[in-house]
């Protein structure tokens, strides 16, 4: 081998001729934290009846090891292969004609029931064991997805694509995916049918003892229909939705005196330069509404290449949003709301995790496929939560892979122990090990 002067690898001899080496040392981390959980029992359980023969895969099983692929940066069946030929970290993982299979069984009536029910016993587990949220905040958004081909459901869209329209709910400073729910195309994005049952989707993947703790649903406009508030106020989940500019709406705003403008602030609670806020509640009637629903409105100078809805003579930006939370701290309230863009992070990353690709021709399959994405992503956040720490807590997936799932070991066998010897030099062999670490202190968690 010669190194030229600049550093590059000028030539290196390739043979295929090791032994015991493995390529996921770190996903066997998320294998090992299913189990723990009790999510690869939970599975097995739910699917014990639907097993073929006896000496057939575990259904349950198979399904986890889907969940995992996608974890792993899978994004079709195929992917299997990579934790199939490595038995040693991953056991007995089945086929991809087996998975098809499976898949094409949990698609089948009483099957996405089952598999949210393991979903809904894992988290509790997980949060029993230090993954709860400080604070239960319901984000909803819904996501358009390109198909390109013939599949069933996939319709034109509303801005002239053509594949689906999922609905999602996730929870907001940890990265769960609570819920989601496969739509056709030409679904609309603010069906308030739709967010009703995706809501109790979500409070079903609550677990039983947090339910009583205050919740706040989250939604841009297309959630702001009074069925979807109504259905919140019902379930005692206050709520903040953003409110569509109508002429009246508009009128009220350029109407407010300039002493009824306070200053807005940012995340971090530092005054947000050249924003402002003001209630409107009392200009506009929100007959409709549920009771005590307040309408607020954001001023803002925008930044270059914003897209203006309206303007005054100084050329604001604004924007509203409904709520029913308490307070007198408009900023406050505000920017609680604006911290729903955060949904589109978690968006991002599902796209990441498998959402980008429907594989299956049938749109029932296809469903448990957007279940198994919501179960990858539960995996890795709550492998953030309970296993690292520091900036690799909060790492989006791709990261994640690159540093800890993805890292190359080396097995060895000693009598009958067998250990996973993680690379010296490694930047991140330490944290990857404090994280097993940190797994194996926990009690078996179900």
């Amino acid at each position: 081998m010669r190194v030229t002067g600049n550093g590059r690898l000028e030539k290196v001899e390739i043979a295929a001729d090791g032994d015991g080496l493995v390529s996921r040392s770190g996903t066997a981390l998320l294998a090992e934290l299913c189990d723990r959980l009790g999510l690869t029992r939970a599975l097995s359980a739910a699917f014990a009846e639907t097993r073929e023969r006896a000496g057939g895969h575990d259904r349950g099983r198979v399904l986890r090891d889907l969940a995992l692929c996608l974890a792993d940066g899978g994004d079709c069946i195929s992917d299997l292969g990579a934790l199939r030929e490595q038995p040693e970290l991953f056991g007995a993982v089945a086929s991809a004609p087996t998975a098809w299979r499976v898949v094409a069984a949990a698609a089948k009536e009483g099957g996405l029931k089952r598999m949210r029910g393991a979903r809904a016993a894992a988290r509790e587990a997980a949060w029993a064991a230090g993954a709860a949220p400080e604070e239960i905040v319901l984000d909803f958004d819904s996501h358009l997805l390109t198909s390109h081909s013939e599949k069933e459901g996939a319709t034109p869209t509303w801005k002239r694509g053509f594949g689906f329209h999922p609905l999602l709910c996730y929870l907001d400073g940890s990265g769960e995916a609570l819920a989601g729910l496969l739509r056709e195309g030409r679904a609309g994005a603010n069906t308030a049918a739709d967010h009703v049952e995706v809501l109790g989707l979500a409070l079903a993947q609550i677990p039983a003892s947090h339910l009583e703790r205050p919740m706040l649903a989250r939604s841009d406009s297309a959630g702001a229909t009074h069925e979807f508030a109504a259905a919140l106020r019902e379930t005692g989940v206050r709520f903040s939705l953003g409110y569509g500019l109508s002429e009246a709406t508009r009128e009220a705003i350029l109407a407010l005196p300039e002493r009824d403008w306070r200053p807005a602030i940012d995340q971090d609670g530092e005054l947000r330069e050249g924003a402002w806020v003001a209630e409107l509640t009392d200009a506009i009637e929100l007959p409709e509404w549920p009771p005590g629903t307040r309408l607020i409105c954001r001023r803002e100078r925008p930044h270059p290449g914003a897209q203006l809805s309206f303007t005054d003579h100084e050329g604001h930006r604004f924007q509203c949003l409904i709520t029913d939370q308490d307070g007198e701290d408009l900023a406050a309230l505000e920017v609680r709301h604006r911290a729903h863009a955060r949904v589109e992070d978690s968006i991002r990353c599902a796209r990441d995790t498998g959402l980008a690709n429907l594989p299956f021709r049938d749109f029932a399959p296809n469903a448990v496929w957007l279940e198994l994405v919501l179960m990858a992503q539960d995996l890795l956040a709550h492998t953030s939560r309970l296993c690292l720490e520091g900036e690799l807590a909060r790492a989006e997936p791709k990261r994640l892979r690159g540093r800890l799932l993805h890292v190359a070991g080396r097995l060895t066998r000693s009598g009958r122990r067998l250990t996973l010897h993680l690379p010296r030099r490694w930047p991140w062999a330490d944290a990857l090990l404090a994280a097993f670490g940190r797994l194996r202190s926990l009690a078996r968690l179900a």
